[in-house]
């Protein structure tokens, strides 16, 4: 079921009623039939990969954690069994793990290899019949977490499948994430919750505030966006660049819009899903920026992937090599920076299959690995220039630097291949075409007046919103704090925006969901 079909609401309001109605020990029983129910109208395959990952990392879970017991058993010098029972754990995972990734794939992966390899001159394996499930990498990601976990004993096992399944499945984080730990997760989705009029009034707003960004401002700037990359050899460099720039308003409002919306639904059942954005444009460097953009998919890179390499032989030795050679402090640094851009490969083909794609993730792990490798002269320059002394002009600097750094990644995501990005990019630096913002481009790009007053007033709400966050002002809370008429008119508005923005005005929008393209 799609958040953004007439039926979500009218489901999630009766669902949200009946789940504090029934009885406190049923209600997880509830949440699971809620979840497969969502599920289930992505189709009965859809529902069966969802069942395969969940059985297959939950089956690790019980097997790892049998081992886990035998290890922590073990008397005082059994050296020899205990390296054999971590053989054994180590086998169990990399089973687990294969299965599932390797499923992600061929469902995500095989038909872009199929392509490549046959340009190559091999047969045409490609298959026409995969289809990508929803949220696939999101619930893969998380239960192949919750099996590390138990590798590394950091939680306990759930033994109960059916408890285990609605950690895997609950509906709020299915569309695009968040990426939940188990030990965050999985207590609050079996713990009994009692109604509370102002945490389901929270949700509301989220949800309300969700929808907002979303339908108000994602779907109005993607109509520019497919104008422009549809057919680029009509448009001058500056309509590039500001096809880019909704591309960056659109891909924001999209994936934490919809995520605001799952975060709003769980709060209405009780459950505080973990945040997964966390206002990036206020970013200093590009490395604070991906610390607050897709938090969770970043931390489990880092906690699953960065972590396990970092302590590898192979990184340990390069380690000892580097600062042998070039002193300690510098040595250091070297497979530091080489971790991290082998995680941002893996992050740009997290993202897709193409050469964009990966491009995007190589141009990013260079500058995150050349900020690891030059710390120390950045930090000179930085008291050379003497940044201590200007504190607020040298931040606006460095907010400035890292949009700019960000908004020449976008040409790679939104152009349709990569060879389109490099032309465009060329195209903005040598060719703005000015003439074109007299000759009533601007009126070709698929929107009125009326859509860009709505995007320019939207866009400047969300940035004062998240600039009173970011001073530590916490707006549903001041709300709160509010008289009823106050509270009623925060959620009245935005209603009436979405019901005149989707139902009585005859230019709504229908923009499909941008991850699924990812």
């Amino acid at each position: 079921m799609s958040f953004f079909s007439v039926l979500f609401p009218l489901c999630l309001i009766g669902a949200v009623i009946l789940y504090y109605l029934l009885p406190k020990k049923v209600q997880w029983v509830f949440l699971l039939a809620l979840s497969l129910g969502f599920y289930w109208f992505g189709g009965w395959k859809a529902l069966l990969i969802l069942g395969f990952t969940a059985l297959t990392t939950w089956s690790a879970g019980l097997l790892l954690d049998g081992l886990n017991r035998k290890e922590k058993a073990l008397p005082e010098g059994s050296e020899a069994v205990r390296k054999r029972l971590l053989a054994r754990k180590r086998l169990v995972l990399a089973l687990c793990l294969i299965l599932n990734f390797d499923l992600l794939f061929v469902l995500k992966y095989w038909n872009f290899t199929a392509e490549v390899l046959g340009k190559a001159g091999l047969p045409d394996l490609s298959l026409s019949s995969l289809a990508v499930p929803l949220g696939l990498s999101f619930y893969l990601f998380q239960s192949t977490g919750y099996a590390i976990g138990c590798f590394r004993g950091r939680h306990e096992v759930q033994r109960n499948p059916f408890r285990y399944l609605l950690f895997v499945s609950f509906f709020p984080q299915m569309v695009q994430g968040p990426i939940s730990r188990y030990d965050q997760l999985g207590p609050q989705l079996l713990a009994e919750h009692r109604f509370d009029a102002e945490q389901v009034r929270d949700g509301v707003q989220l949800v309300l505030w969700g929808y907002l960004k979303k339908l108000l401002l994602a779907d109005r700037a993607a109509v520019v966006v497919r104008t422009v990359f549809g057919d680029p050899d009509r448009y001058g460099g500056f309509f590039y660049v500001f096809a880019v720039l909704l591309f960056c308003v659109r891909l924001y409002c999209d994936l934490s819009g919809v995520v605001d919306i799952g975060r709003g639904a769980a709060q209405m059942f009780g459950v505080e899903l973990a945040e997964h954005f966390r206002r990036p444009i206020f970013a200093a460097s590009l490395a604070e920026y991906w610390q607050r953009w897709q938090i969770t998919l970043v931390n489990w890179m880092q906690d699953c992937v960065s972590e396990p390499l970092s302590r590898s032989g192979l990184f340990t030795a390069l380690g000892r090599r580097t600062r042998k050679r070039f002193g300690e402090k510098p040595g250091a640094r070297i497979p530091t920076a080489c971790v991290v851009f082998f995680v941002w490969l893996l992050i740009g083909a997290w993202h897709g299959a193409g050469f964009r794609y990966l491009f995007f993730g190589l141009f990013n792990g260079v500058i995150l690995a050349a900020s690891v490798l030059l710390e120390e002269p950045f930090s000179r320059w930085r008291r050379a220039v003497g940044a201590e002394k200007r504190p607020g002009l040298f931040r606006a600097f460095q907010l400035l630097r890292t949009m700019a750094i960000v908004f020449v990644s976008r040409y790679f995501l939104c152009a349709p291949r990569l060879s389109l990005a490099f032309r465009m990019l060329l195209k903005t630096a040598l060719h703005p075409c000015l003439f074109q913002l007299r000759d009533g481009t601007f009126g070709s790009l698929g929107l009125n007046g009326t859509d860009y007053l709505i995007l320019g007033l939207g866009v400047a709400l969300l940035l004062f919103v998240e600039w009173r966050q970011e001073k530590g002002v916490r707006i549903r809370q001041t709300l709160a704090r509010q008289c009823f008429l106050i509270q009623w008119l925060a959620v009245l508005i935005p209603l009436v925006l979405l019901l005149w923005n989707t139902v009585f005005s005859g230019s709504a929008i229908d923009v499909s969901l941008i991850y699924p393209q990812f």
